[in-house]
């Protein structure tokens, strides 16, 4: 048979395997049996079959190439945020002479679209991956963990996981939320509320744990009716206080928002509604959007360091490609407080 006659499927039929068993021997991957890569092997080298991609790695030949996964419903080209972390990858990236392959996962849950990215991972095209956006627990991403892939995620805490092969970098969620309940203490608020990010992701539970820390430190109650549901976007905040006011239920005076985006959302949805910001209720974000400093009145909130976040991330992961580290990575970075307009003194 000619080489272009044969294909990974059809080498799993003649050895009696799986395709992703094909995958993983073509890329050499340490945890298939002897017995079972001979198999393969055998009917490799019958029809001399070498797939363009798999044929350097067949040759222990790294790719020099990281994966860049965001997993986003919305529009990333449109949110400076996302733009800045994809760029900071690139840039750290580049300058190691590495490259870097992008792709937005639409929906994480789709079996379709997870498999294309495993496959991106099984056939060797490239070296590692850093997953953005993704939830606390990610089924598919510690499918990939176990499987000794080395990954690099934004924003995970899960205990007790200490794979050399899992590099995490993390805000201070908790401890960012706890000094915004702080700066409002200081300025005199009780009654203050909270909009939630995502409760699946990382940062959406830290954040409130550290409100509720935080409020119960200074000896606040907490009312459940200004703990409103979101997400980390403009939409989920300008819905979370619609349905605020909406219910008729006495307004705080001030309002910590899971991430700026959030805030804006918010502070368009009071401005409808005649809610004067400072004036009538305080509000306070995280991570000091680029249109913070712009918006109607500047946004008060916690600046994170992307850019040194996202280099060091990278940094880590091409120490772990070229095995220059043998041991597990949890990098924890700090938030500053940014105090601008749009918190007032009661």
């Amino acid at each position: 048979m000619k080489k272009q006659e044969i294909n990974s499927t059809k080498i799993a039929q003649l050895a009696g395997v799986s395709r992703s068993t094909v995958s993983r021997v073509i890329n050499n991957y340490p945890s298939v049996p002897p017995s079972t890569r001979e198999k393969v092997m055998k009917v490799i080298r019958e029809y001399n079959y070498f797939p363009n991609m798999s044929a350097q790695v067949l040759a222990g030949k790294k790719m020099r190439t990281i994966g860049l996964f965001m997993i986003e419903k919305g529009h990333v080209s449109s949110d400076a945020t996302s733009n800045m972390l994809l760029a900071s990858v690139i840039e750290t990236a580049s300058s190691k002479d590495y490259y870097v392959l992008t792709h937005i996962i639409r929906d994480s849950r789709d079996p379709e679209s997870i498999n294309g990215v495993k496959e991106i991972f099984y056939q060797g095209r490239i070296d590692a991956g850093i997953f953005i956006g993704a939830d606390n627990h990610e089924p598919f991403i510690e499918e990939l963990i176990g499987e000794g892939f080395i990954v690099g995620i934004v924003d995970q805490h899960l205990p007790g996981r200490h794979e050399a092969n899992r590099i995490v970098y993390s805000f201070d969620n908790e401890k960012g939320v706890m000094q915004a309940v702080d700066y409002l203490v200081g300025l005199n608020h009780k009654n203050i509320g909270m909009i939630n990010g995502d409760m699946k992701r990382f940062a959406g539970p830290a954040k409130y744990e550290g409100f509720v820390k935080a409020m119960s430190h200074h000896g606040l109650p907490l009312h459940e009716e200004w703990i409103l549901p979101g997400d980390f976007n403009r939409r989920s905040g300008y819905a979370a206080i619609q349905g605020l006011v909406q219910s008729g239920v006495k307004l705080p005076t001030a309002i910590i928002a899971a991430n700026d985006s959030v805030a804006f959302g918010a502070m368009k949805a009071l401005g409808e509604h005649g809610v004067a910001i400072p004036e009538d209720m305080s509000i306070i974000g995280f991570d000091d959007h680029v249109l913070s400093s712009y918006s109607q009145p500047k946004l008060t909130t916690f600046k994170v360091d992307f850019g040194y976040m996202m280099s060091g991330l990278t940094l880590e992961i091409i120490k772990a490609i070229e095995n220059h580290h043998d041991h597990h990575v949890n990098v924890t970075i700090p938030m500053e407080l940014v105090v601008r307009d749009s918190c007032k003194k009661i």
